[in-house]
């Protein structure tokens, strides 16, 4: 079966993970999934992340993050831009989520940001998800 959507995947797995109250989940590794991993990982909405080779292919082992109460510390994880529809945004239109509250991620000319970093960098790009 050929995935034609890796980043959709990379996000369920996430998502499924804190649902069923999973401590980490392991994913098939890009460099790009790890920008965007890495991105969360700074916004403290994963716990962390390390990649490991098994048997010559590596992946991310991606840790979760959960509040003092057990509650996951994403609440909302979508994805926006897809491959039969990509969303690109301009520097003076990128979004809001939640009013500031969530992230949206972005990936630019200057690597995958977050909306606030793409703003004061003055740069638009492809409109990946958002988190909340």
């Amino acid at each position: 079966m050929v995935m034609t959507d890796p980043i959709a995947d990379l996000l369920t797995r996430i998502r499924n993970a804190y649902r069923a109250d999973h401590q980490r989940v392991a994913i098939g590794y890009s460099k790009f999934k790890e920008s965007i991993v890495k991105l969360l990982v700074d916004e403290g909405y994963l716990d962390g992340y390390k990649v490991e080779r098994d048997e010559g292919h590596p992946r991310l082992i991606v840790d979760i993050k959960y509040g003092e109460r057990g509650e996951p510390a994403i609440r909302g994880l979508e994805r926006v831009s897809k491959p039969g529809l990509r969303i690109y945004v301009r520097r003076d239109t990128i979004p809001y989520v939640k009013n500031g509250l969530g992230v949206a991620v972005i990936s630019t000319s200057h690597g995958v940001l977050p909306d606030y970093a793409a703003r004061s960098k003055g740069v638009g790009g492809e409109y990946i998800c958002r988190v909340w």
